[in-house]
């Protein structure tokens, strides 16, 4: 094939893989029931250069290119399209620099966010964009999707620590974007614009982001609830109290004990719901902060509720949190939400999505990015069970009108790729729909870059 061919003239050939069954892994990311199929090759460069020879090869013989990194997504961005090369980013993971002084660090997009907040914490420092899949997904990943995670709610998600970036553009050069001071607005923010972008407006090659000093030791405040609702109305009245958690995590028993089935935690709730927050305020003032969070977690209705004096107990729960994912993937198909609505609607929310479960006969576990209104339910469904699957697709595609319903978002981190395409549409103007595909036309004017995912051309 001519595409393989001059692949192999541009980089090493132990780089292009054509092995049928390698090529497999690399068809799909995590999204249930996204379209995938079979790319021509599979390119693993380990330098920007080596990805601007890629992307030339590509353009020149008219090949679409599929950039992933460790294939965690969940709305099937990576999933590789007909005829395809997937760059895959993962062997470019170099920590190339921490800057005690001005606080930034400059990594390869194939570095894993775990890694890299270990590495930053051995310098002082800390990388507060923590999705629930960091010990796993990769720093270039994070920045397609704008990832956020659990301290998001108080620290902010990937855009927010993005300075600047290299590139390759949609015509083959290799250039770089953003900045590395603390302030800077020379020319339109495109580095901002990549964020987020899904890969649909070139290939990333290197991030430098900035950090922050350690986080302070942090108290954790957990309630179980009977109703999901309950559970609801806590987060509301947090934030009506004023408060601004470091993480207020909701995750209900099905996902606890699907994770202490998994990994024997030893987990024994007995509850419905449970709520995991946490304060990292020193001092008096985080004590007072607490406390304030106790008291909101049993006037929305808390069967029960403390602050731990157990850091390993808490850390268990938020440790289940992350885990509560991959474990309910083990007991079958899981169709993953993603959708964001304001704090005030999140009981109404709730609410809806354990009547859409009703209403469709289908089993919903959930978990959320509670603080910030991030929900997470997760449609569980049995392998070969096709009415299932339809009727959990129609469930989807409710859950995202009941969010746009309450002026929320059909994706909070997760991304559009392939499953959020219609619901994008709901909730995007025409005109600004229009406005996406004009900078869509402008930075990728051949249009090789992810075809045919986030929105149609």
């Amino acid at each position: 094939m001519p595409i393989v061919e001059q692949l192999l003239k541009s980089v090493p050939a132990d780089q292009v893989v054509v092995d049928p069954d390698i090529v497999a892994s690399y068809q799909h990311d995590e999204a249930e029931w996204a379209p995938y199929a079979t790319p021509v090759a599979v390119v693993r460069p380990r330098t920007a250069e080596q990805v601007q020879a890629i992307v030339r090869a590509c353009l020149e013989h008219g090949a679409a290119v599929v950039t992933r990194g460790a294939g965690t997504g969940l709305s099937g961005g990576a999933n590789a399209t007909e005829g395809c090369v997937v760059l895959a980013l993962d062997a470019m993971n170099s920590i190339k620099e921490i800057d005690q002084l001005e606080r930034y660090a400059v990594v390869e997009p194939g570095v894993v966010n775990d890694d890299l907040r270990a590495a930053c914490a051995e310098q002082g420092l800390w990388y507060p964009p923590d999705p629930a899949s960091s010990p796993w997904s990769t720093i270039g990943g994070n920045v397609a999707t704008n990832a956020g995670g659990l301290c998001c709610v108080k620290y902010g998600v990937t855009r927010d620590y993005v300075m600047g970036m290299q590139i390759v553009t949609g015509t083959g050069e290799l250039v770089r974007l953003g900045r590395r001071t603390a302030k800077g607005v020379a020319g339109y923010d495109l580095a901002g614009l990549m964020v987020g972008s899904e890969g649909t407006l070139g290939v990333i090659t290197e991030v430098t982001v900035k950090l922050r000093p350690l986080q302070d030791p942090q108290r954790t405040i957990a309630g179980y609830f009977d109703s999901i609702v309950d559970a609801g109305r806590a987060v509301a009245a947090v934030a009506a109290a004023g408060l601004t958690p470091s993480a207020l995590e909701l995750i209900d028993k099905q996902c606890l004990i699907a994770v202490d089935a998994w990994k024997n935690m030893g987990l024994s709730i007995e509850a419905n719901v449970v709520l995991l927050g946490r304060i990292d305020t020193p001092g008096l003032v985080g004590d007072q902060e607490a406390e304030k969070m106790l008291s909101c977690f049993d006037e929305a209705g808390a069967t029960w509720s403390a602050v731990s004096t157990d850091q390993e107990e808490a850390d268990a729960l938020f440790a289940a949190r992350r885990l509560a994912y991959p474990a309910m993937e083990r007991l079958g198909p899981v169709l993953t939400e993603d959708v964001c609505v304001p704090k005030r609607h999140v009981p109404e929310m709730l609410s809806r999505i354990e009547q859409i479960g009703i209403r469709y006969d289908t089993t919903i576990a959930n978990i959320a990015h509670a603080g910030d209104g991030n929900l997470h339910p997760l449609l569980i469904t049995s392998h070969d069970d096709e009415q299932a699957r339809t009727r959990a697709q129609a469930a989807f595609a409710d859950i995202i009108d009941a969010a746009l319903e309450l002026d929320g978002t059909v994706t909070g981190e997760h991304g559009v790729g392939l499953l959020k395409m219609h619901g994008l549409v709901q909730e995007l103007d025409p005109v600004v729909l229009d406005m996406h595909r004009s900078v869509k036309r402008s930075l990728d004017p051949h249009g090789i870059f992810n075809p045919g995912k986030v929105f149609e051309m």
